[in-house]
């Protein structure tokens, strides 16, 4: 896989550092290259980047050196290689970017060389209104906070229940009845950040880190909150209900998009390496950016998703909320698109596919792998509350928490046997794969 192709980017088209943009599409990009290295020859690739691209000066980060990776990834002057992950954030100069392309496509110890592009987040709304809009620019498809005590699932899941003790999600998947809790081990939730001071998440927060210069992991936002109350919020709450899925987990907080939801490749990559580093064994990503039918996926993203793996790491994406259904279903987004990171669809009470949850329309990695709660979904808020949210967003969390649980229960088991024992598990739905997966997830 050494020639991969630019991603996202159409011929002859060159990303304007300062405006980001590239006429004629909604993509936005920054100007600098994400480069996926071979992790022997790094140093070789570097070389022919050097020599003929003029790079930027490379400031290499691992271990503890990546959590201040953040004012590395400001510096105009300055390319950054997380050399865990074999990926580089690459400054070149305008008129070298085609000689850079050129040199990645020729020089074998090169595996991709795509533009680092942007990702959005639209603002949150207060925790006692129902937001209309979720990170990352995934509309959501839920428009009020829901005031009904009783609810309606599939009959193959029970008859209607309470959410009064435990919400309507943690239901659907049986997470109220595992015997499993999470306990030691580490989920990253890389986002907005936390709310570091809420009274639910103060026992599972075990480290937090801001990839965003001049601001800290706390979370004015409110999405990265709700995902991390999702993944691993506590069995006895300040309030009922219960929300969290892995109430014994240990969450890694890292923030990768700022307090308006805004963020790079080069953050969300920087948090990846930073996880790994920590030992987290699920990294869940409530993040993304639409891509175009039959657009291929993000290639840097798969060699470092694919290198996270062989460090016992699984990545769950969502799949994103572009669609309109039932007249459009939208591909999957990336990163969620890549075959080495689950894609996770969202579904609402009566376990039926969100309205705005992306399809498999892409194929080579753009599958939907599994479909978990994400409508009308209780859980933390900034400030010590709570608020209710819809989306893929709200989706991912569910499974981050859920391969949490088969973690604890079989520790030893390989990341691809983590994977394989989640599918393996999912409860069967009518809808089509393209839009569910495997089917409903399901806790051990």
């Amino acid at each position: 896989m050494a020639n991969a192709p630019m991603n996202g980017r159409a011929s002859g088209e060159q990303p304007d550092r300062h405006s980001g943009q590239v006429m004629g599409q909604g993509t936005e990009y920054t100007g600098r290259y994400v480069i996926a290295l071979d992790p022997s020859e790094q140093e070789s690739g570097f070389n022919a980047l050097r020599s003929s691209a003029d790079i930027a000066p490379v400031e290499r980060v691992r271990g503890a050196a990546v959590a201040n990776a953040v004012e590395l990834l400001e510096r105009p002057n300055v390319s950054v290689l997380f050399e865990g992950l074999a990926v580089a954030i690459v400054e070149v100069r305008p008129e070298q970017r085609h000689t850079l392309v050129a040199t990645a496509e020729a020089e074998a110890s090169i595996l991709a060389a795509e533009p680092e592009r942007k990702v959005h987040a639209s603002p949150i709304t207060a925790p006692q209104q129902a937001p209309t809009e979720f990170f990352p620019a995934y509309r959501s498809d839920e428009d009020v906070v829901t005031r009904h005590s009783r609810i309606e699932i599939a009959t193959s899941q029970g008859p209607v229940v309470e959410e009064e003790n435990t919400t309507w999600g943690l239901q659907a998947i049986r997470a109220t009845i595992s015997g499993m809790t999470g306990r030691g081990v580490k989920i990253a939730v890389l986002d907005t950040g936390v709310d570091t001071d809420h009274p639910d998440l103060v026992g599972c927060i075990q480290e937090t880190a801001s990839f965003v210069f001049g601001e800290t992991v706390e979370d004015v936002h409110g999405h990265g909150t709700h995902c991390i109350g999702t993944a691993a919020g506590p069995a006895n709450p300040q309030q009922q209900p219960r929300y969290g899925v892995a109430t014994e987990a240990r969450v890694l907080a890292g923030k990768v998009l700022n307090r308006v939801g805004d963020g790079t490749d080069g953050q969300i990559l920087a948090g990846m390496a930073w996880a790994i580093d920590r030992g987290a064994r699920v990294i869940s990503l409530s993040l993304g950016a639409p891509v175009r039918p039959g657009e291929l996926f993000p290639q840097t993203y798969e060699l470092a998703a694919q290198l996270a793996l062989t460090r016992g790491a699984v990545i769950v994406a969502a799949a994103g909320n572009s669609s309109l259904r039932p007249g459009f279903v939208a591909p999957v987004e990336r990163p969620a698109n890549c075959p080495s990171i689950l894609a996770v669809a969202s579904l609402d009470k009566a376990l039926q596919t969100a309205s705005t949850s992306c399809g498999g329309i892409n194929g080579q990695g753009g599958e939907v792998n599994i479909a978990a709660p994400g409508k009308v979904v209780h859980s933390a808020a900034v400030g010590g509350g709570y608020v209710t949210m819809s989306g893929t967003s709200m989706a991912a969390p569910h499974v981050a928490g859920v391969l949490a649980l088969l973690s604890q229960g079989n520790p030893d088991a390989s990341a691809a046997e983590l994977t394989a024992s989640l599918l393996s598990g999912a409860f069967p739905l009518t809808q089509l794969a393209r839009d569910v997966g495997v089917g409903l997830l399901q806790a051990p």
